[in-house]
């Protein structure tokens, strides 16, 4: 019981900070939304699209190896060989890709920043820097230090959010916000270096490994890229397409939605480093029974949160954002979270693939869902606007997630249906309070937020979808 107490307690660390991260998206969409014109915020939403973009190709997929292959070594040497091993390349390629895009600025900044060349060059350079970030993040997960983790992640979100508030209240021009995005990642970068030296020291690499580990990381690429253009792509294409006022009035319903995401970034990111050192010694058991019970805490949230905010979407962004962009923009949150929930149990399972070593699939699956995204969204957004953006990804999530679940058929795990309908009719009575009182303003919103927690969580226990064990291990847990 003591590593599934340990397991729980990670994923309650890393679950908090993660709906700090979301929470620091919540805070800065009012204040960019309000500060700047509609098109100025939807430079605001393709900058930090682009920067989602790049670590995923730049990085070649070695953050992820490392957690894959370095998470149960013990030996200082070696974790000190491949670590540097994986920093140099990612270093190199980098500073490659990040000049290209400097070079490049001009193009760039036509196509997706109406034309502000400092942006783009800007951007550059935040993306270097960004990249670099992501690896060293990806030190401390790797070695589960989930407390150092946690606290680097939240200075480079929060001190990024200060800065770019600071700029926006101010009324600085929005190049001046994206440099607070720079500020802060500058300063992250060189506090987590220095916590990485004086923690293993400092070697020159032989790069002994690293055909082992491009040959795991480089599969990875398609996958993350692929992924990417099914969950954000759709900004670019809206933007080309519509203009990035659209964009404006597309993302922060996107953002709302995505919410539900944070709920399984806790298991995505302790189940790769965690799996393997039960996998690789033969012990299955214990890596089906992680995966059983990460599919149903996730969805035990997951499911009343998404339908609760595709019917309080429209009140929630009146107040964080405008009139204009509310009334344009809801519908769209509730197909991005029926697509998150998707997500987060293909993250869950997914890691199958990762035991196995068979990341080409990964990248098969989502190579496949982001052609079809593509041209699902080039279609619909030229015929319906906005909403066929939405539909287009939910369909892609709905492909991906097919194929997944057709592909581990093989892995048999419990997966627990009855839970499922049990919090979909536990989630169908708590949603009748909210369209019964159909609640306006923060402080109503909160009291129905509320009552419609107890009621899911009561009407669920009455229907056993809790059992009395599981109450007790989270007792134990808090204790």
């Amino acid at each position: 019981m003591n590593e599934y107490k340990l397991f729980v307690q990670r994923i309650g660390l890393v679950g908090i900070t993660n709906i700090l991260i979301a929470l620091s998206s919540l805070i800065l969409l009012p204040i960019m939304t309000k500060s700047f014109s509609i098109s100025d915020y939807g430079i605001w939403v393709q900058i930090n699209t682009t920067i989602s973009l790049i670590p995923n190709i730049a990085a070649l997929g070695l953050p992820y190896t490392m957690v894959r292959f370095l998470s149960a070594e013990k030996d200082k040497e070696k974790i000190r060989e491949g670590f540097y091993s994986i920093a140099s390349i990612v270093l190199a390629s980098t500073f490659i890709i990040s000049t290209l895009l400097f070079l490049f600025s001009k193009n760039i900044a036509v196509a997706l920043f109406n034309g502000n060349v400092n942006i783009a060059m800007l951007l550059s350079v935040i993306i270097f820097l960004a990249c670099l970030n992501a690896l060293l993040l990806n030190f401390f997960r790797t070695f589960q230090q989930m407390k150092r983790y946690s606290v680097f992640l939240l200075i480079q979100t929060y001190l990024g959010v200060f800065i770019v508030s600071y700029f926006a209240i101010k009324g600085f021009s929005i190049y001046t916000a994206a440099l607070g995005l720079l500020i802060a990642n500058l300063v992250t970068f060189f506090i987590m270096a220095l916590f990485i030296i004086s923690n293993i020291g400092f070697k020159i690499p032989k790069f002994k490994n690293m055909k082992e580990y491009l040959s795991f990381g480089l599969p990875t690429i398609p996958s993350n890229l692929s992924y990417w253009i099914v969950d954000s792509s759709d900004r670019y294409v809206i933007g080309i397409l519509l203009g990035t006022a659209f964009v404006g009035y597309y993302s922060p319903g996107y953002t709302l939605g995505n919410i539900i995401i944070m709920l399984v970034a806790p298991f995505s990111f302790l189940l790769p480093s965690v799996l393997p050192r039960y996998y690789d010694i033969g012990e299955i058991k214990k890596v089906k029974i992680f995966l059983k019970y990460s599919l149903k805490y996730f969805l035990l949230i997951a499911i009343p949160s998404t339908f609760g905010l595709s019917l309080l979407a429209k009140p929630i962004l009146t107040i964080l954002t405008t009139q204009e962009i509310a009334s344009n923009g809801y519908f769209v949150t509730s197909f991005v979270a029926l697509s998150s929930i998707l997500y987060g149990i293909y993250g869950i399972i997914s890691n199958v693939f990762i035991l196995k070593k068979k990341t080409k699939i990964l990248g098969s699956i989502w190579i496949i869902a982001a052609v079809l995204n593509i041209v699902l969204n080039i279609v619909s957004v030229h015929y319906i606007g906005i909403l066929g953006a939405a539909t287009a990804t939910l369909l892609a999530y709905i492909v991906a997630f097919s194929i997944t679940l057709y592909c581990v058929k093989d892995f048999k795990f419990e997966f627990d249906l009855k839970f499922v309908i049990k919090s979909i009719i536990s989630s169908i009575l708590m949603s009748l309070i909210i369209l019964l009182t159909n609640p306006k303003g923060i402080l109503n919103i909160l009291i129905v937020i509320i009552i419609c927690t107890i009621i899911y969580l009561t009407v669920l226990t009455l229907l056993k979808g809790i059992k009395k064990e599981e109450f007790k291990f989270f007792k134990e847990l808090l204790s």
